[in-house]
């Protein structure tokens, strides 16, 4: 976990689908914040964004000059294909593509109809469930003396609570969490059969959910999935494949992300005898400021991509219509010029007045409410249940990935009561 050497200046190059950079992006992300804030890569025509404020100044755009309309992870296949001036927007016409791909109003119009139960008051009303839920796991887990925390604990904890709201039966929560980080592998190669088709199987779980409440009837009262079912686009209803694709955004972010903040923020306490102290000092009020610098410092997602629509410019940096931009989000979320001088360490206590950690405007993450109360709720019984405890750095486990780099597997050693 140290900090890892910055590359030579005369022999730096950052390609987001390298090897080098997908098994280590940190000093890559050093190296660019210093010296190539704003960095363009001929092969894709595409900018790459590094520091705070530039990022903050793309998303802060809500006009719809900047939309993933070549998708918000574009391979790099698809990147090599350059747009050349022209941007071919996506239409709603059957078959809808990923809602994602789309600006105002389409997007936001797909997103009011399904977000209800990710809003702040619904969310809150989850807070027992999911504090049960993590009871269950450490009620199991710690007998056996030995686990791993992202995927045993939080892991397993964050796909329930996806089967909860997607009314999918708690026992099959393994099996949700198995098939999202199936999907979420890189492949050596990105056009592979697997890569290109990775979230199938998840596809075809929600469609035959969709199928079956379409046959039911969408009386408001499963609003996940109701509210796109009963929508209107341009004149016409969803097809259930449409709805599924739209819906297993939620269940890839709520499944995955949270359980790498949780497990890699507890190593962080680990590491930080004195900070892990003062957090435990008060559980309730500590663990909800903690678990912020947690997801600032810990969050795993790399970048995501937008494709500008019309002239405009970002930093002082002129960029053209249909050139693509990515935004480095852990690169932005350790800018010392908005965190301080230790910005690439963990500091339980931070004061984050801002960050892009969740994205911000028009894409803003619809599971934010989720994430902070469940993330929260996993570190704070954790640390109540668990006295001592020590992580098996030597084997701990964080593949090579463009999407998501974190800590796939991070077992830990508990005391046992005899």
């Amino acid at each position: 976990m140290s900090l890892t050497t910055e590359p030579a200046r005369a022999e730096f190059g950052y390609d987001p689908f390298s090897p080098e950079v997908m098994a280590d992006p940190l000093p890559f992300y050093r190296h660019l914040r210093e010296h190539q804030p704003i960095y363009y890569m001929p092969e894709y025509d595409m900018f790459a964004l590094s520091r705070f404020d530039d990022v903050m100044e793309m998303l802060s755009v809500t006009d719809g000059t900047f939309v993933p309309t070549d998708g918000t992870l574009p391979d790099p296949g698809a990147l090599r294909r350059h747009n050349n001036g022209t941007v071919i927007a996506p239409t709603t016409a059957e078959p809808l593509p990923p809602y994602s791909m789309f600006g105002p109003p389409v997007h936001e119009i797909l997103r009011q109809a399904h977000v209800g139960p990710l809003r702040a008051g619904a969310v809150r009303r989850l807070a027992d469930f999911i504090r049960e839920q993590a009871n269950e796991r450490l009620d199991l887990l710690l007998p056996r003396g030995r686990f791993d925390l992202t995927q045993h604990y939080g892991g397993i904890v964050a796909a329930a609570v996806q089967c909860h709201l997607f009314r999918i039966p708690l026992s099959e929560a393994k099996y949700l969490l198995d098939t999202v980080n199936a999907g979420s592998l890189t492949d050596e190669d990105p056009q592979s059969e697997r890569s290109l088709n990775r979230y199938r199987p998840l596809v075809e779980l929600v469609e035959g959910i969709v199928r079956q409440r379409r046959k039911q009837g969408a009386d408001g009262t499963f609003p996940l999935v109701d509210g796109l079912l009963t929508l209107e686009l341009d004149g016409r209803k969803l097809n259930n494949t449409e709805i599924a694709q739209t819906l297993i955004v939620v269940i890839i972010g709520g499944s995955e992300t949270v359980p790498k903040v949780v497990a890699h923020g507890l190593w962080e306490l680990q590491r930080h005898p004195d900070q892990m102290a003062a957090v435990r000092a008060d559980l309730k009020t500590n663990v909800p400021i903690a678990f912020k610098e947690m997801v600032r410092l810990c969050g795993p997602a790399q970048w995501f991509a937008r494709t500008v629509q019309r002239p405009t410019s970002i930093g002082g940096q002129a960029m053209n219509t249909g050139q693509r931009v990515i935004f480095l989000i852990p690169s932005a979320a350790r800018d010392e010029r908005e965190y301080g001088p230790d910005s690439e360490e963990f500091r339980w206590n931070r004061e984050i007045k801002r960050w892009v950690n969740f994205a911000w405007g028009n894409q803003f993450c619809t599971g934010y409410h989720l994430a902070l109360l469940e993330g929260g709720i996993l570190v704070e019984e954790f640390l109540r249940r668990v006295p001592e405890f020590e992580v098996q750095e030597a084997d701990a486990v964080r593949l090579p990935s463009f999407f998501q780099w974190g800590w796939n597997e991070l077992p830990v050693t508990v005391p046992v009561e005899d």
